[in-house]
């Protein structure tokens, strides 16, 4: 019986994904609470390509069946821009 070493590319991307979602928070706690403009600037440069990576795992994992997605019923959707818009008419 042959042991497996290492991961399977299937795994290798889930940590791959998992670890951009860590860094774009990590990202997004330093921009939050700096106080420096031009490192604001450099997080957020940062957390933009961190995005992108993101996007493209996910759209890898997507396409080979790796990531399921469940869509949303469509009630629940309008439940949630009642919600947003009622509470954006409280803010006005």
């Amino acid at each position: 019986m042959a042991q497996q070493l290492g991961f399977t590319e299937k795994e290798l991307m889930n940590d791959l994904l998992m670890s951009e979602k860590q860094v774009s928070s990590a990202y997004t706690v330093g921009i939050t609470e700096s106080s420096c403009a031009n490192l604001r600037s450099v997080l957020a440069l940062c957390e933009q390509n961190v995005l992108k990576n993101q996007e493209e795992f996910f759209n890898v994992m997507s396409k080979r069946g790796w990531y399921q997605i469940k869509k949303a019923p469509s009630q629940d959707i309008q439940r949630v821009k009642d919600k947003y818009n009622q509470i954006k008419s409280e803010l006005s």
